[in-house]
């Protein structure tokens, strides 16, 4: 799944900038390990050096500087382009909380402004990076058998942005994850469907595999929700609806029936 890079579109707030010069602005912001200050003679000036900072790769430092901005105008004409820098700022830097708040922020405060697209993706991304902890990567876990935490989040966040903004130049990427999304919980519904099944909780496993197949149609665990269900059925003495499961999954996955 590429991600997409982040577009910086600002021209049309570079004429406010001018109109919003205020003198000296003090920027206190930490750098490493060592205090720094900086002072900054206009907000065009710190706009521009966060941007720069961002650009090099040094989004703490960008952090600093637009928080700086943000607290010093926080009513300004260009207020809703910092808070979009922010939540990038914050998300590429690792502070997925601090970016999905701002994401949130953003969408409450601006609900029909032609950022939302940005800012849901952003919050999803944040959401979708969170599921999967630094030792299931490292070691390629298995994740799926893990409660997704934070996957109904993503998932909830990519939707929305691909529903609302199909045109969205974030929508294919979207799209994609969503895809991967569906598979995450359906294959945890499934993990907790088959415990079940092995436990004889036979209508448990029965309502969550049938909850697996509604809820995430299309997802590549389907075929085992139909199996599950079809030998539920059986336990159950429901031999009728364990032969039309089975019908269902060999017309739909012939080579796993």
């Amino acid at each position: 799944m590429k991600q997409n890079t982040h577009l910086t579109r600002f021209g049309r707030f570079r004429a406010n900038l001018a109109m919003l010069v205020a003198g000296l602005v003090l920027l206190g912001a930490c750098a490493g390990n060592d205090e720094q200050q900086t002072e900054i003679e206009s907000l065009s000036e710190a706009y521009a050096e966060a941007q720069e900072n961002i650009g090099l790769g040094n989004y703490t430092r960008g952090v600093q500087i637009f928080e700086a901005i943000q607290a010093r105008y926080p009513f300004s004409d260009i207020s809703r382009q910092v808070q979009l820098e922010l939540m990038y700022a914050y998300y590429k830097s690792g502070k997925r909380e601090q970016a999905i708040e701002a994401a949130d922020t953003f969408i409450r405060e601006n609900p029909i402004h032609d950022r939302v697209d940005y800012a849901l993706y952003i919050k999803g991304l944040s959401y979708f990076e969170q599921d999967a902890g630094f030792i299931e990567r490292r070691f390629n876990k298995d994740v799926s058998l893990r409660p997704p935490k934070d996957v109904e989040e993503a998932y909830s966040s990519l939707r929305r942005l691909v529903e609302r903004y199909p045109a969205s130049e974030y929508a294919a990427d979207a799209e994609q994850r969503l895809l991967f999304l569906k598979n995450r919980m359906s294959d945890y519904e499934n993990h907790v469907a088959d415990y079940y099944l092995r436990r004889g909780a036979y209508v448990a496993a029965l309502n969550r595999a049938k909850s697996a197949l509604e809820n995430y149609n299309g997802a590549a665990g389907n075929a085992r929700s139909l199996q599950i269900m079809a030998e539920a059925y059986e336990e159950l003495g429901m031999h009728d609806l364990a032969v039309d499961t089975r019908r269902v999954l060999e017309a739909n996955f012939p080579n796993q029936s």
